[in-house]
């Protein structure tokens, strides 16, 4: 397995302008079976950038990073990975379908983190080709936080397939979110993530959208800031999320979660409920 370390974290503009060409080009290669691992040996967090993030996701501060903060600080390696002519699909259009963390214990927001990152093999899907981006963190050379981010490509597919989604929970609402037109721009600022689609109406009406959508990754951040806030968070646990339908900027967003003991399942919704955003369940480990 090839494996491309860095100094510092590689520069977001360069890698966008990579994805573009990447997207463009020919499949004139053979993938390498094994895949390229990209490693980010130590980072330290930048602490403005932090309380930024915690700001537009609605995390309280604290002595440990958010749950999902690090997915941010591992992002440039998942548009390297996504742009690097070994990777065997077009970046630009990709689903972003689910979500998975498992944190060990609590990140030290002032810790020094080694970032790795690789795929997954390929397996079919029903509307095309899934696979998984894999995350992981690691603090004076333990593993304290993995990520699994899952994407589909899609194709013909495969329509004998399993498609992996968690099941629809009756659970009753809890709060009802505002969310603002700018809400994707304020997330890409924090995020790093400027896929057109999240930024202005005209950008994400280009790709076939009404007008633009939130962040997958801000509404798993908003859902999990908003169960902290209501009776905190586990030290150890994995969070799972199903992206459904995409959220609309701006919208009225419903969101609700049910507690048992420390588990949590927790779903996010439409206005009146008749359309499912997103679906997850949290189990303490």
């Amino acid at each position: 397995m090839a494996t491309r370390r860095y100094d510092d974290s590689p520069g977001l503009g360069s890698l966008y302008a990579r994805t573009v060409k990447a997207t463009l080009r020919k499949a004139e290669y053979e993938p390498d079976i094994d895949g390229l691992t990209l490693e980010l040996p130590r980072t330290a967090v930048d602490q403005d950038h932090l309380t930024t993030y915690r700001e537009v996701t609605g995390f309280s501060a604290g002595p440990a990073l958010p749950v999902t903060y690090p997915h941010v600080l591992a992002f440039p390696l998942h548009l390297d990975l996504m742009s690097d002519p070994s990777f065997p699909y077009k970046p630009m259009g990709i689903v972003h379908l689910s979500n998975t963390i498992t944190q060990h214990k609590p990140l030290p927001m002032h810790a020094e983190l080694a970032i790795k990152v690789h795929s997954s093999p390929e397996r079919p899907h029903p509307k095309g080709t899934v696979f998984d981006i894999l995350s992981s963190v690691t603090v004076d050379d333990e593993v304290v936080w993995t990520d699994s981010t899952t994407l589909l490509s899609r194709s013909a597919g495969t329509p004998t397939a399993h498609a992996d989604l968690l099941p629809e929970p009756e659970i009753e609402p809890t709060a009802v979110w505002d969310l603002r037109s700018n809400l994707g721009r304020r997330y890409a600022a924090a995020s790093g993530d400027r896929n057109p689609i999240h930024l202005f109406k005209l950008a994400a009406q280009a790709f076939g959208f009404p007008r633009q959508i939130a962040h997958g990754m801000w509404s798993k951040a908003a859902a999990l800031a908003s169960i902290q806030r209501a009776g905190g968070l586990p030290d150890a646990y994995t969070v799972r999320v199903d992206f459904r339908k995409p959220l609309l900027l701006p919208s009225q967003a419903t969101f609700a979660h049910r507690r048992t003991g420390n588990a949590v399942d927790f779903a996010l919704y439409n206005h009146d409920q008749s359309v499912t955003h997103l679906i997850g369940q949290l189990q303490p480990r």
